[in-house]
């Protein structure tokens, strides 16, 4: 199965709101691991100030690796999600 990591912190409007139309989009077969940055430093340092972020787990030639996704607009409407993830899932098929 497909495997995206949202990045996010609690209290994150704009984390909330892209964590709620991935929620929507669960019709599509993709997992979702939602990280709170707030319990990893390493997370923290990397992502306090870009999150909301969203990657996509990739099997490579030494494990999985984590590609972040183009970031969307915090207004980018429930069909532009899913044509994000339906994009990436696509991809992941073609390798």
């Amino acid at each position: 199965m497909n495997k995206f990591v949202l990045y996010s912190k609690p209290g994150c409007h704009l984390c909330e709101g892209l964590e709620e139309k991935l929620a929507a989009a669960r019709h599509l077969p993709f997992e979702l691991e939602i990280r709170d940055i707030t319990t990893r430093d390493d997370w923290f340092q990397r992502y306090q100030y870009e999150i909301p972020v969203l990657c996509q787990v990739v099997q490579g030639e030494s494990g999985q690796q984590e590609l972040p996704l183009p970031r969307l607009s915090p207004r980018a409407s429930q069909a532009r999600v899913e044509q994000l993830i339906q994009t990436y899932l696509g991809q992941s098929k073609a390798e």
